[in-house]
């Protein structure tokens, strides 16, 4: 958005609005009605899905320094773009949706210039940031998923400091929750990524010792989310929510230790995620003590594995009426014959959403290796479409959607800056205060109020805005 604030606009901001202040209606923008849905309706509604992986995700240990503000101006593209990622566009989201894709997961690490001083408060152009990705993609047709993602590690320490760790998580979600409260059910809240779990209390490969704590810490911050968003205002209390596997591990989250949330809105979907044979979807081309790296896929041992576990969440969740996001899922390219990395993606994907799981595809940036090698994402971000053609065409087949752009203003009206759908008093106020940068302005939908076309917003407009509300 282009602004200009000249002395001039100021002026008239202010005459126009001290002349209409005791006139002017509450210029809050209604919040978008929750369709009649259920959670399964809407998870079958998304189709197939992709990441916008290692962007908002991508930020420094917090346990160190943050070396992403010490080398550059701290800003939120500075973090979206330190792991590679070049800046997010409304044509890379697009891109997606134009591909096929009905849903857009956007894991967020919401420490990012956030305040360490205790009160865990979220940096407010961050947020803002993480609106207009999220604009863009429910304006291009998908649904979107933010998260707290990874965020640095910080979820680690739950066990050992649990008030703290508590105190943090439902501070973070509770800002979250009442930032995005007024989205439609296009937008789904995630509660965590694949932290949820501490092999420092229970050790999976020794025993059962820990087990059971280790599974009710991770039952109860699922409550702790559910609870907080339920009780955040606005759409929230019937926001359809994704609650975090064990680890996202498939046998851990059918492991009878878990248990869904309570939810008095009943609107759950489970998250895991599918990173398995490992040697050929985690490591490259390295071997390690745990697995040996795989260039190949596609033995009938493999579709064998690959069916047994999409059968284990069916049997455990989706034939109880729980929905289910295989919230990631995918391989490296690096190290991977061409051939299997698509028969692997595109094997996964129709074996989940034959069963009404929804699959949503891991995507990174384009990386380089440390001798100059370029190694392609999934995802083209500079292109905007699938690296792999031929693998879109497949995913198309299997749970492709058509694009279908989705208006925040079907029928724009111009001058309506909040988004009503009528002209008003109250849009001219809205418009006056921003003008005077008043940051609690609402122009959610700004581009209405370029009357004059020039690309700017400034007292010309406003002027031109008064004349077509005195012609009504």
């Amino acid at each position: 958005m282009k602004k200009t604030k000249l002395a001039s606009s100021a002026a008239a901001a202010l005459m126009l609005l001290t002349s209409l202040a005791s006139a002017a209606p509450d210029n809050t923008c209604a919040a978008d009605e929750m369709r009649d849905m259920t959670t399964m309706e809407i998870v079958r509604d998304m189709g197939i899905g992709i990441n916008l992986g290692n962007t908002f995700d991508a930020c420094p240990d917090w346990y160190g320094d943050d070396w992403i503000a010490m080398w550059s101006d701290g800003k939120p593209n500075n973090y979206e773009t330190a792991w590679g990622s070049p800046v997010v566009t409304k044509e890379m989201i697009e891109g997606m949706a134009k591909e096929g894709f009905g849903v857009l997961r956007i894991p967020v690490a919401w420490s990012n210039m956030m305040a360490h001083d205790g009160t865990y408060t979220i940096n407010s152009e961050y947020d803002a940031r993480i609106h207009e990705v999220v604009d863009w993609t429910i304006e291009s047709g998908m649904y979107a998923i933010i998260n707290i993602h990874w965020d640095g590690g910080w979820v680690n320490k739950f066990p050992d400091d649990k008030e703290e760790s508590m105190k943090r998580y439902s501070h973070m979600w509770e800002q979250i929750a009442d930032s995005f409260k007024d989205y439609n059910d296009y937008l789904m809240f995630e509660s965590q990524n694949e932290e949820l779990g501490w092999e420092s209390m229970w050790n999976p490969w020794g025993g059962t010792e820990g087990k059971a704590e280790s599974y009710a810490l991770c039952n109860e911050i699922n409550q702790k989310f559910v609870d907080i968003v339920r009780n955040s205002g606005g759409n929230n209390s019937k926001r359809h929510l994704l609650i975090s596997g064990y680890n996202t591990g498939i046998d851990r989250t059918c492991d009878s230790y878990f248990k869904m949330p309570n939810d008095p809105a009943d609107r759950m979907a489970v998250s895991v995620h599918y990173y398995t044979p490992a040697g050929f979807c985690i490591l490259e081309d390295k071997d390690e003590s745990w697995a040996k790296a795989r260039s190949t896929w596609g033995t009938s041992e493999d579709y064998n594995e690959l069916n047994s576990w999409m059968d284990m969440m069916k049997t455990n969740f989706v034939d109880k009426g729980i929905p289910v996001i295989i919230g990631e899922y995918g391989c490296p390219t690096k190290g991977k014959e061409a051939d299997s990395v698509r028969l692997f993606i595109s094997s996964v994907c129709k074996a989940a959403y034959e069963r009404q799981l929804c699959p949503v595809l891991w995507s990174t940036p384009d990386s380089t290796t440390d001798d100059g090698v370029l190694i392609k994402g999934h995802y083209d971000r500079t292109a905007f479409k699938l690296a792999d053609q031929q693998l879109q065409k497949e995913l198309f087949a299997i749970g492709g959607k058509e694009f279908s752009p989705r208006s925040s203003t079907p029928d724009a009206v111009k001058g309506d800056v909040n988004g009503d759908g009528k002209l008003e008093v109250a849009d001219l106020v809205a418009f006056s205060k921003w003008l005077l940068s008043d940051k609690d302005a609402d122009i959610s939908e700004w581009k209405n109020a370029d009357l004059d076309g020039d690309g700017r917003l400034d007292c010309f407009d406003l002027c031109l805005m008064r004349k077509l509300l005195l012609a009504k």
